[in-house]
């Protein structure tokens, strides 16, 4: 009984556009004010809006409900949805909760250790993995069942997604991960930051190489530096990540005051020769903190204005 998600996302990308995503974490309080000026600066210059799902596990208002919020103001939202923090029984019901408003994206995701987060001692559910998440997001859609077995009354139409990281180690390994999320229902995917164009470029060889590229959407992370600083720290401290050093001798090189412009140029440079790259269908922006900067990117890019879907 499958049924056809309305999501905005997927119409854009159906459609043969390059799609813009971006994201905003909520806050670390109730004020709905703080996600929803977020939202504002960048809503006219992106396709839809990831909402992140307690990041590195600090404790933050919930995802579900920034999301409401973005989708009352008229955004289009992703839900973030990690498995570290329910079992099966709350994640079926949280996708439940988003259908109810009609949120018709997903993102899957396992979740960053509680040790990285203000609750270590915090435990683990992982009662599914990000992988049996996405199958589980079908099995409601397609079939109209909960994983108990027992239909479901107006079963959630959701355009599901998951993130990959082609610089982590083993890299022999990332393209086969990746066919494995694809086979799991992934019908998008959000990567890791990227740095390093020319290992990100023989990752999408590799995936065009299995034929991946026509399977699921690939939207490639773009996240601006704001200094050498943040550069040098992204290098040593942030597990997963790909920075070169060509990179950081760039921004080091540059005044102290002119950085966050240099920072800002190294992104535009990674989209456009990125957006020529086949397989690449958008683009997921990711200003941490910095979303004033979203617009700027976007237009500089020549990825605005977004196109209308019906």
């Amino acid at each position: 009984m499958k049924t056809k998600t309305p999501s905005k996302l997927e119409k854009i990308l159906a459609a043969g556009h390059l799609a813009v995503t971006s994201e905003c974490g909520p806050p670390r309080g109730s004020d709905p004010e703080v996600i929803i000026k977020k939202a504002g600066l960048i809503r006219d210059h992106v396709d839809a809006v990831n909402i992140t799902d307690n990041q590195t596990s600090m404790t933050r208002m919930c995802s579900l409900a920034a999301c409401i919020r973005l989708k009352l103001l008229g955004l289009e939202p992703i839900l973030q949805m990690v498995t570290r923090d329910r079992n099966r029984i709350a994640l079926q019901s949280d996708i439940l909760g988003a259908a109810s408003f009609d949120i018709n994206n997903i993102l899957c995701l396992s979740g960053d250790h509680q040790s990285f987060g203000d609750c270590p001692l915090g435990q683990n559910v992982h009662d599914l993995d990000s992988m049996q998440l996405l199958q589980t997001v079908h099995h409601m859609r397609d079939k109209g069942k909960f994983l108990g077995g027992d239909d479901i009354a107006r079963p959630p139409r959701m355009f599901a997604g998951a993130a990959a990281n082609p610089f982590a180690d083993p890299f022999e390994i990332r393209v086969a991960r990746l066919a494995k999320k694809i086979a799991a229902g992934a019908e998008f995917i959000q990567t890791q930051c990227i740095y390093n164009l020319d290992k990100f470029e023989k990752w999408m060889g590799q995936v065009r190489d299995r034929g991946l590229h026509e399977k699921v959407s690939i939207l490639a992370g773009i996240t601006p530096m704001k200094s050498v600083g943040m550069a040098r720290y992204m290098k040593k401290r942030v597990p997963g990540m790909d920075v070169p050093d060509e990179v950081v001798k760039r921004l080091a090189d540059t005044p102290k005051e002119k950085q966050a412009a240099e920072g800002i140029n190294i992104c535009v440079e990674a989209i456009l020769r990125l957006k020529e790259v086949k397989g690449v269908k958008g683009f997921h922006v990711m200003a941490i903190e910095w979303e004033e900067k979203v617009p700027e990117i976007v237009e500089r890019s020549g990825l605005y204005p977004r196109p209308v879907v019906d």
